[in-house]
């Protein structure tokens, strides 16, 4: 294997590149973080002190046309994603863009005019842990039977209006933020695109944001996929794979903490309190890092990537079904 690092530069500051995600790509074995970007070079200045990074730029134009770059992480804002995504692709850099990666699929659709020798992949660093892979390889050995449903939920509460979270006009709202999760455990584990959705969406008041939803997507032959996600209830997260046969659960599906073991259950339902239950456990392993690895590795070529652009614009025509079936009160095709 090539002793070769992906050279990174991180497009701002934002919580979810502090405090995640860029100190997972610091832990990859073929990955450096060399630069971090901000409009305010003081805040630029003070990440990359806090981090260790060794340059910080004043614009994210500076940081595209540093030639030190090889790859950027844009976690900046939902609305930003396609068009700082493709601005650093034409620039020659490769990207790692946190999800959603757009606002509707036609926006995705911009992201076709990156260069085609440029890597783009939206960054769903859950289908690179284990736990995931050793799911869906139980389900492929047929010992659940036939795969009939998955049940999933992801919650959390947040009424900070000054977050991005809450605001409509750049893409806030729960199905955005984490009902995409869901939507990709449904896609990753029935290895299908579901054919119509049809979806209950609830407002909050002042920021017009989905704040509870609640979707069903039907993947055809008879297997659906059924999860509701919230920016206003508990925090609550789970993926069930219900089988002829036998079920599944993941128990951290989403969130699994980067030093700690995860554990998956595969369970008849005899007895029905789950206590004859299988439990698999699996060693800790920093969803971020192997994500980073993982494109570090495809940018070397030494790796494929089996997700990108086109996956990212499907992943969002279901979204947009969601909304779509919100307004209309029906189901609507994918």
């Amino acid at each position: 294997m090539s002793s070769k690092k992906v050279r990174w530069g991180i497009l701002s500051t934002a919580n979810i590149g502090m405090q995640k995600v860029t100190p997972g790509i610091m832990a990859s074995d073929h990955s450096e973080v060399v630069a971090i970007a901000s409009r305010d070079l003081g805040k630029a200045r003070k990440a990359a002190d806090k981090l260790g990074i060794a340059k910080a730029h004043g614009s994210y134009e500076e940081l595209f046309a540093d030639p030190d770059i090889d790859a950027i992480y844009n976690p900046l804002p939902n609305h930003l994603h396609v068009p700082m995504t493709v601005a650093a692709a034409k620039a020659g850099k490769h990207v790692l863009c946190e999800k959603p990666i757009a606002l509707t699929a036609a926006d995705a659709e911009a992201l076709r005019q990156c260069p085609p020798d440029r890597i783009v992949l939206e960054a769903f660093m859950v289908r690179f842990h284990p736990q995931w892979s050793r799911a869906r390889e139980i389900i492929r050995s047929g010992e659940l039977g036939e795969i009939r449903a998955i049940n999933a939920a992801f919650t959390y509460f947040n009424a900070d209006p000054n977050n991005v979270r809450n605001q409509a006009d750049i893409g806030g709202g729960g199905v955005m933020d984490i009902g995409c999760y869901p939507i990709t455990a449904g896609r990753f584990l029935f290895e299908d695109e579901p054919k119509r959705v049809v979806s209950l969406v609830e407002r909050d008041p002042s920021f017009g944001t989905d704040r509870l939803a609640s979707v069903i997507a039907d993947f055809g032959n008879g297997r659906q996929l059924n999860f509701t996600c919230s920016t206003q209830t508990a925090p609550h997260q789970r993926v069930l794979v219900l089988g002829s046969k036998a079920k599944l659960e993941i128990i951290i599906p989403f969130n699994a903490p980067p030093n700690e073991r995860t554990a998956i259950t595969v369970d008849t339902g005899a007895p029905f309190d789950g206590s004859l239950a299988r439990r698999e456990i699996l060693p800790a392993v920093d969803q971020y890092t192997e994500q980073a690895e993982a494109f570090a590795l495809a940018v070397l070529g030494e790796k494929t990537l089996p997700w990108g652009i086109e996956d990212a614009i499907a992943s969002m025509k279901v979204i947009d079904a969601v909304f779509e079936s919100e307004k209309t009160g029906g189901w609507v095709a994918v």
